[in-house]
């Protein structure tokens, strides 16, 4: 049994499926349709883009991929450039990405970084949105636990629903003070390259042999491991992009491995916890 993370009066499947570099190369778009297609029909229902990735390019494949799916059994998240986060060019933006996702609303509509646009604005800018039923939610991507701390300060800055950073087994400082706040306020977090190499290309020999170990126990590989790591809370979405079928549905098959405690202990002795504050890891 697959238990779906709670987001915004919604269960979703906790993999979802990023969209960062695809939709580049109009050589590979029947892949990569393909692909998208083989991970919602095995379960996935959240699907990350944004306007920069490919200047609207991936909105594109992803409106072309989704057709003929129910819209309600999607979750589309998108996102905002903090330049077009302003209360006159947010709307602009969302027009401009539902059109190429050829959608009525966005599920989520996340501010992609922070903004030289006053926060207070932007969330204006969301909330109308919201009232316009172009998106059903909205929340932030890149934020630190002080970023967060002072959007709630502002009038309906608890209306901001998720924050969406980078979170894997080499870069888990967030564990340390984000994780812990965001669950205080019954935030789901949004988990970007869950999928990683050591810090120099590849794992050292104690986490590899760690990695495989447990992969052999669960009968997957280190990639699948990896995923089910990242969502071993049961409040996290983790979103590993992927435009190759036979690996989309690998990770989709990830939330199906339950890691014991033991396998996450020894884990635990080749990747360690963040033991003080550590600046947010960024793409």
């Amino acid at each position: 049994m697959v238990n779906k993370v709670g987001i915004n009066d919604r269960k979703v499947f906790p993999i979802g499926i990023g969209t960062w570099k695809v939709g580049n190369r109009l050589a590979d778009e029947a892949r990569e349709i393909e692909a998208l297609k083989v991970g919602l029909d095995a379960g996935a229902q959240v699907i990350d883009t944004a306007e920069t990735y490919g200047d609207g390019l991936s909105e594109t494949l992803v409106g072309k991929a989704i057709q003929g799916y129910k819209r309600d059994s999607l979750y589309l998240v998108s996102k905002v450039l903090p330049e077009n986060a302003s209360r006159r060019y947010l709307p602009i933006s969302l027009e401009n990405t539902l059109e190429r996702l050829q959608v009525n609303y966005l599920d989520m509509y996340l501010l992609h970084w922070k903004s030289s646009i006053p926060l207070r604005e932007t969330v204006e800018a969301m909330e109308e949105m919201r009232a316009a039923g172009k998106i059903k939610a909205w929340g932030v991507s890149n934020f630190d636990t002080a970023d967060l701390k002072r959007l709630f300060t502002l009038p309906h800055g608890t209306n901001c629903l998720t924050n969406q950073v980078k979170y894997n087994l080499i870069y888990r400082g967030i564990e340390y003070d984000l994780i812990p706040y965001m669950k205080q306020q019954h935030m789901p977090l949004m988990a970007y390259s869950p999928v990683v190499k050591g810090k120099f290309g590849r794992f050292n020999l104690q986490q590899q042999n760690i990695l495989e170990e447990v992969a052999s126990n669960h009968q997957a590989t280190i990639q699948q491991i990896l995923i089910a790591w990242s969502i071993r809370d049961g409040n996290t979405i983790s979103i590993p992009k992927s435009s190759n079928s036979a690996h989309m549905l690998e990770n989709i098959k990830s939330a199906q491995i339950n890691l014991t405690t033991d396998e996450l202990g020894k884990i635990d002795t080749v990747f360690r916890k963040p033991t003080s504050k550590e600046s947010l890891a960024l793409w």
